[in-house]
């Protein structure tokens, strides 16, 4: 009979070992562990193992593993370690069966190995025998290691989370499921690594990956996961705002091979997170109020108004956007000076090209704080999104021609309240201060200056034509030390809302104007309102006040602007994104130098959804979800649609509820059963021609 040693089986022990490597959450039939850590195998003999027998685990990455190349392995437990960083024991032996420990190097390339077991001349391939080996948060060895049990749950293994949205000084939640761990989403990830053209060996090193996957998620160069559009129609695809999470993007774009359409920076940055914290990468969505596009890199935005108080676009080349949602990835900068270690900004949003691809990052987050902005990746960028100024021009016709007059310059506009979502519980956390010292610090002013000297001054290049009415002096790179000019009258304004403003109803707005210093004021005060969309780009002028106000020493008044309802109403049904109120007012203080700009953005208020159902189930057992919404408005939603999705619990579903009148109720009930113990949430969301995002999250714990 054959003696040769032969391998009858292998057990991945799986229960076991994704427990320990915090991976049991991922539905795939294959073992998946991280890098840098051990895990058991256990093999089945067709005899008892001798001394002398030759025993090899052989595990290979990518088309042709070959030694010499480092994408072979084998590993003999008999044997000394290896320089490949792999270590292999064998931790006992009796009878036919064999238990062995692997430890993978912590700087092994990450992506698919496929095991199998040399005995002698025998070679054994299991089945399932594709390991899935990712990075490690929980490994100090490892370039991403983050020492903290807290943040690994939310930057890891946090499947659900909320995207912040809205504007500067009216920001709201936007729940996203991110689904890491859901059917396909794996295998979708590690078909982006083979796409993304690194090189195997590249594939060890989080820097190169996290910017290559800032490249794939868009599909501009290289077929990658989404098609961004703006344009305002999406007849052809799914709106943006129509997603409530990444799994059914990376779901269809895995099966079709094909770019998914459409998205927007958050989805972008929604998909991002959930590649990032899926290879192992610790990861956060990051929401930068009033970001600057700037179109030249020269840390200023030039905004054009009329005498109104509208913003003009056909002048405007920069852009504000009320928000832009990218990413931060967490890791050590081993290819950097020492310092720039942690949170590194990425982004997929297709806006410019980086050494020719729409890719960004990932640049350090201390680099964009303390000006270093020679650093790769794309720091300028970054650095001008969050620090740019606003110069804001009134265009006056002076005997049929154009004059520019610069009314205002504000520093202090761009890159506020930047937002994530909080570390183990559902509220907003301000991260401003990782990207930016306080306004007006000593530090900050040196940081301005640093990256002042690496940014190009922006010259006489384009806007010299736009602005030949400005004195030169303006068009200069701005000083150092900006000297805020001393306001005579001490003017100020406040934009507010008087009432809630709903769909349906006037906006009730007013203007409200302040003197503080003493002496009797005439002001020439336009304001106007505007409807928006979030990259700032002006929908439609919806009206206008100008009036000359009369003010003594300390005093105010209250300037109302009202927009009927039939002034707007179209102009919302016929846009397919979400558009905000967009009020802009300019004060000039006659007999003075004063003169003022102020803007703000608002956002129309919905009904609510209500969901009903209870607040702990049990794993595969059925409950029932009931999603009721009421039409408070006094306009009919035409083409409502209701989404929901629940991880763990259901798969995304469609309701269309047709036309909801005035008044009306609808409710729409899923039968849900739980697969996965813990807190899970359930997100709703109600879209229609008028509304574009009403959302709704709920919490149910399942136990088993």
């Amino acid at each position: 009979p054959d003696s040769s040693l032969k391998v009858t089986g292998v057990d991945f022990l799986k229960s076991q070992n994704t427990r320990q490597h915090h991976t049991d959450a991922y539905n795939t039939k294959n073992l998946v562990v991280r890098r840098g850590q051990a895990f058991q195998i256990q093999l089945n003999f067709s005899r008892e193992l001798r001394a002398s027998d030759k025993l090899a685990l052989r595990f290979g990455i990518g088309e042709k593993p070959m030694k010499p190349r480092g994408t072979l392995l084998s590993l003999n437990p008999r044997r000394e370690p290896d320089f490949s960083g792999w270590q292999i024991s064998i931790v006992k032996s009796s009878g036919n069966e064999c238990l062995l420990s692997v430890t993978s190097s912590p700087s092994a390339p990450v992506g698919i190995y496929t095991l199998n077991v040399k005995t002698g001349s025998n070679i054994y391939k299991p089945e399932d025998g594709e390991v899935y080996l990712l990075f490690n948060p929980w490994c100090k060895d490892d370039v991403v290691f983050l020492d903290d049990e807290a943040q690994r749950n939310e930057y890891v293994l946090n499947d659900t989370g909320y995207i912040y949205v809205g504007s500067a000084y009216n920001i709201y939640n936007r729940p996203w499921n991110f689904g890491q761990f859901e059917e396909f989403v794996l295998d979708a990830c590690m078909y982006l690594l083979d796409k993304s053209n690194l090189r195997l060996s590249s594939r060890r090193d989080s820097v190169l990956v996290s910017r290559a996957m800032s490249a794939l998620v868009n599909a501009n160069d290289d077929n990658g996961v989404l098609l961004g559009s703006w344009s305002g129609n999406y007849d052809r695809g799914t709106s943006p705002l129509d997603w409530i999470g990444s799994v059914s993007i990376l779901q269809q774009y895995f099966k079709t091979k094909k770019p998914v359409s459409y998205g927007q920076c958050w989805v972008f940055a929604g998909v991002l997170t959930t590649v990032m914290r899926c290879l192992g990468i610790p990861s956060r969505c990051v929401s930068n109020f009033n970001s600057a596009h700037d179109t030249d890199e020269n840390l200023r935005v030039d905004i054009y108004l009329n005498e109104y108080g509208e913003k003009l676009n056909r002048l405007s080349l920069d852009s504000v956007w009320n928000f832009h949602v990218w990413n931060d990835v967490w890791m050590k900068r081993t290819d950097l000076p020492s310092g720039f270690d942690g949170w590194q900004a990425i982004d997929s949003t297709p806006q410019e090209q980086s050494q020719g691809m729409f890719q960004c990052g990932p640049c350090p987050l201390k680099a964009i704080r303390e000006g270093d902005v020679y650093l790769p990746y794309d720091s300028k960028f970054v650095y001008a999104e969050v620090n740019a100024d606003q110069v804001y021009w009134v265009v006056k016709k002076v005997n049929g021609k154009d004059k520019y007059v610069k009314v205002n310059t504000e520093t202090r506009g761009i890159g506020v309240n930047m937002s994530t979502k909080a570390v183990g519980q559902d509220a907003r956390e301000d991260v401003t201060s990782e990207y930016k010292f306080p306004e007006g610090s000593q530090e900050e002013r040196k940081s301005m200056q640093k990256a002042s000297s690496f940014i190009r001054p922006s010259g006489l290049g384009i806007r010299a034509r736009f602005a030949a009415a400005a004195s030169l002096d303006d068009m200069c790179a701005k000083p150092e030390v900006l000297h805020e000019k001393v306001s005579k009258s001490g003017v100020q304004l406040e934009i507010t809302n008087t009432e809630i403003l709903y769909p349906g109803n006037p906006l009730e707005l007013a203007i409200t104007v302040k003197t503080s210093n003493p002496g009797s004021w005439t002001i020439n005060l336009a304001g106007s309102c505007q409807l928006q969309s979030y990259t700032g780009k002006v929908e439609a002028s919806l009206g206008y006040l100008k009036e000359t106000v009369q003010l003594e020493g300390q005093s105010e008044t209250k300037v109302p602007l009202r927009i009927a309802a039939d002034s707007y109403m179209k102009k919302l049904a016929m846009l397919e994104d979400e558009v905000l109120i967009h009020v802009t007012a300019i004060a000039e203080v006659q007999g003075t130098e004063d003169k003022l700009t102020k803007e703000t953005t608002m956002r129309f208020e919905y009904p609510p959804i209500t969901v009903q159902m209870p607040e702990k189930a049990k794993l595969n057992r059925d409950f029932t979800c009931s999603f009721i919404f009421k039409n408070r408005l006094n306009v009919p939603l035409d083409n409502c649609k209701l989404l929901v999705e629940g991880l763990g619990i259901f798969k995304m579903a469609t309701f269309d509820q047709g036309d909801v009148k005035p008044g009306r109720i609808i409710k729409s009930e899923v039968i849900c059963t739980p697969t996965r113990v813990g807190e899970k949430k359930i997100v709703a969301k109600l879209t229609s021609a008028l509304v574009k995002a009403i959302s709704v999250e709920k919490t149910i714990t399942i136990t088993e």
